[in-house]
């Protein structure tokens, strides 16, 4: 498979005013040039008629860009057709390259595997770049930004190298400690170092988990029926997700409504009113499904009776309803809203707002997915089991389980399985 030369479509669907067709392997210089006639100057965008290979026909006049490996985006020989971007140009184009020999359509994410493989870019950086694929707000872009940049990856390399020193000087004071010309390694120094080391990773393990950026926080909704949730939850997303009625049990199953709110991704969660008794066997589906989500909670804003809702202490009392006869006021530390009048709904935005900075990473810090964060916590174990040992033998292992755990977080160490998952998210062309 990575011998082959694959093409596809790396800019928008058309039509569109440009479309980038690019190309990566072995023939791609050879697909070049039986379009264009001639293969341009590295790096230097040429005007060209291309033609089709079989029958002489005019396809187009575009701009065609030829990139040599190991120095291109793939790591291999590379092309790319910048041609018209009407639908029929692109699928004319497409079809004369499929009809060449050796050549075939990309599969999803497989221009950035062959970048991973020929070492252009570690899996921390692919990842970031999945995100940055993905990114719909600021924040998100800052975040998979840093990351798709190699801020994490440099991070780890610093890390490689300080443990390699330290297993540097442990291997010599195993193998050379009676030679004069080495100096023994001091068990102080390295345990220290190693301490080091594991505060800085614990520091990192310790930050907002990467994936609150691309999931949102999720605020899940409850209260009894006729609390006003679905009210609540349409004037926070500013349109009719839900629906409104006086009628007990309307809502019975989990509406989930993602938004960004001055930058941060939330997911809105709508449940089914929670009641003890009167509730039929689809309502009582619907009552389990919401404590479910209750415990999936980033934040929960319960509308119920007060002190009445789950044990969480990521709960907020919310004191809904304020325009409504029926209306019940809560504590004074509880914030009272009126969806339909506008009432205290700034006040609750600021709330959800200021909670989940608390919970997202920020833009400017770098922060580890979960995949990441297992590896990461495996060589801070292992880093911090040094302090308590006093066998080098023992010490160069952990240390190597160390940068073994490292390696697998960028990838140098990674199944197969776990690639096709991670690139398979990517679009076609790229």
């Amino acid at each position: 498979m990575a011998a082959d030369t694959i093409f596809a479509l790396s800019s928008g669907q058309p039509p569109a005013a440009i479309a980038i067709i690019r190309i990566s392997g072995p023939k791609a210089s050879y697909a070049l040039e039986a379009l264009s006639g001639s293969v341009p100057d590295e790096r230097r965008a040429s005007l060209a008629k291309l033609n089709d290979p079989a029958s002489g026909a005019l396809l187009d006049t575009a701009l065609i860009l030829w990139f040599p490996g190991p120095n291109s985006a793939s790591g291999e020989d590379l092309a790319e057709i910048h041609c018209h971007g009407g639908r029929a140009v692109v699928r004319i184009l497409e079809s004369a390259l499929e009809n060449m020999d050796g050549l075939r359509p990309a599969e999803p994410g497989e221009f950035t595997r062959r970048s991973f493989t020929h070492g252009r870019m570690d899996l921390a950086e692919a990842e970031g770049l999945s995100d940055l694929l993905f990114a719909e707000t600021e924040l998100q872009r800052r975040s998979a930004i840093q990351a798709a940049g190699g801020a994490l990856s440099r991070k780890v390399e610093d890390w490689q190298s300080a443990i390699l020193q330290l297993s540097a000087m442990v291997e010599a004071e195993l193998d050379f400690s009676d030679e004069d010309d080495v100096t023994p390694a001091q068990l102080s120094v390295v345990q220290s170092t190693a301490a080091e080391l594991a505060t800085e990773m614990k520091n990192m393990l310790d930050r907002p988990r990467a994936e609150k950026l691309r999931e949102g926080v999720r605020v899940v909704l409850g209260g009894p029926p006729n609390s006003g949730k679905s009210t609540l939850l349409n004037a926070l997303v500013e349109r009719e997700a839900a629906i409104v009625s006086s009628i007990a049990g309307t809502t019975r199953d989990v509406i989930e409504v993602p938004i960004a709110i001055k930058g941060i991704p939330f997911l809105f969660i709508d449940t089914a009113g929670v009641r003890d008794e009167g509730a039929e066997e689809i309502e009582r589906i619907g009552i389990d499904r919401a404590r479910q989500q209750f415990d999936l909670a980033d934040l929960i804003l319960w509308l119920g009776p007060e002190g009445r809702g789950p044990q969480n202490t990521n709960m907020v009392e919310i004191a809904s309803r304020q325009d409504h006869p029926d209306y019940l006021p809560k504590s004074s530390e509880t914030l009272s809203v009126s969806p339909l009048t506008g009432d205290g709904m700034d006040a609750l935005v600021t709330l959800l707002v200021d909670r989940a900075k608390e919970i997202v990473p920020r833009g400017d810090e770098i922060s580890v997915n979960k995949r990441q964060a297992d590896h990461l916590l495996e060589a801070q174990r292992n880093l911090s089991g040094i302090l308590d040992l006093q066998d080098y033998l023992i010490i160069a292992e952990q240390l190597r389980l160390a940068r073994g755990a490292l390696d697998a977080l960028t990838g140098r160490a990674s199944t197969e399985d776990m690639l096709d998952s991670l690139f398979g998210k990517f679009c076609i062309g790229k």
